[in-house]
């Protein structure tokens, strides 16, 4: 894991690059916050945050030199077309960033899925990001909110976990950090894992310095309870490294993920001019079919006075009944009678 983004320490230097290695001595670790820098805790004392000043357990090297990031000539930068650049940043940054996502997410699809989403925003808002100070860090932002966002428990994929770690400390740090609250996590993946200092932590997670000390203690306090031997911050970045090193978690290639943010904006693009169009040719319709004057409702029924009701045949007469005795006697004799005649 290690951070791609141009931040700068309080010295004016860059951090040191992390590296992709299990050990804990090939770059040194970003300039140290001193503890002018941090808040007190509300009981008074100091959050546990420690210093970060001291070298690693572990450093190889004669020399403990500061590593920076190669920095690119002024005119080499506009020489690159807008693809060039970005696959320039997706190549420094995806690898390393599909590692950190695992971190805090626990799935290795989820990771890559989040990655990739990640540069596809990029993609295609490009020219606001090539402008931005701290484009790998815009893109981690985006990465981390897409992996930690809460509606991914509602896909059916994702109910179901995937195969842990099979060493049984990774097995007991990742279940650890992913019963962390997910802004305790983030916040430690972001300082103890990637090597920001607390201000850039803080920004990143849009809350104040104070709130961010108390996560990162609270979020150490969970893993030393669990894992005793990690309670040094140094052995807990290393362990971090190593943990999510030891996944084989490969990004796609940077065409693939930019075809496929362009087919997915050309895909909503569509979906939005046929949803449009669908909605100017409902209100047409409506407007042609509804009438132009007012039309007042038919009123209900009601009951006609001085009619009287409909009377049913009582029983007959006396005279009525001598009557219909002789039609029924003589029901085909009489000359109103026409009979056909043969010829």
């Amino acid at each position: 894991m290690r951070d791609h983004g141009p931040r700068t320490g309080r010295d004016g230097e860059r951090p040191a690059v992390r590296g992709h290695g299990h050990g804990p001595g090939q770059h040194r670790r970003p300039a140290a916050v001193t503890d002018g820098d941090r808040p007190a805790a509300p009981d008074g004392h100091r959050a546990a945050v420690p210093d970060r000043d001291r070298p690693p357990l572990l450093e190889r090297g004669p020399a403990h030199t500061r590593t920076a990031v190669p920095r690119r000539p002024d005119g080499a930068a506009g020489a690159l077309t807008p693809a060039e650049s970005f696959d320039a940043l997706y190549a420094f940054c995806a690898p390393a960033l599909v590692r950190q996502t695992y971190l805090l997410t626990g799935r290795r699809d989820l990771a890559r899925e989040s990655v990739e989403r990640a540069f596809q925003q990029a993609w295609q808002r490009w020219p606001e990001v090539a402008r931005d100070p701290d484009p790998a860090g815009w893109v981690r932002s985006a990465a981390y909110e897409w992996a930690l966002s809460p509606w991914h428990r509602l896909r059916p994929h994702h109910r179901h976990p995937e195969p842990p770690p099979s060493d049984a400390l990774d097995r007991t740090l990742m279940d650890t950090l992913l019963h962390l609250p997910p802004a305790y996590r983030r916040a430690l993946v972001l300082y103890d894992g990637v090597g920001l200092g607390l201000p850039e932590t803080a920004a990143e997670t849009e809350a104040s310095t104070r709130a961010t000390v108390n996560r990162l203690a609270h979020a150490r306090e969970a893993v030393a309870e669990r894992l005793p031997e990690l309670a040094d911050p140094e052995v807990l970045h290393w362990r971090l490294v190593e943990l999510a090193s030891t996944e084989r978690l490969r990004a796609a290639k940077p065409p693939v993920v930019r075809h496929a943010g362009e087919r997915r904006a050309r895909f909503w693009t569509r979906a939005a001019i046929a949803f449009t169009v669908a909605l100017i040719g409902s209100t047409a319709l409506t407007l042609h079919t509804a009438p132009r004057r007012y039309e007042p409702p038919v009123p209900p029924g009601e009951t006609v006075q001085g009619v009287p009701p409909p009377v049913a045949p009582g029983p007959l007469s006396e005279s009525e009944r001598e009557l219909r005795a002789k039609l029924r006697k003589q029901p085909q004799k009489g000359p109103e009678r026409l009979l056909p005649q043969p010829r």
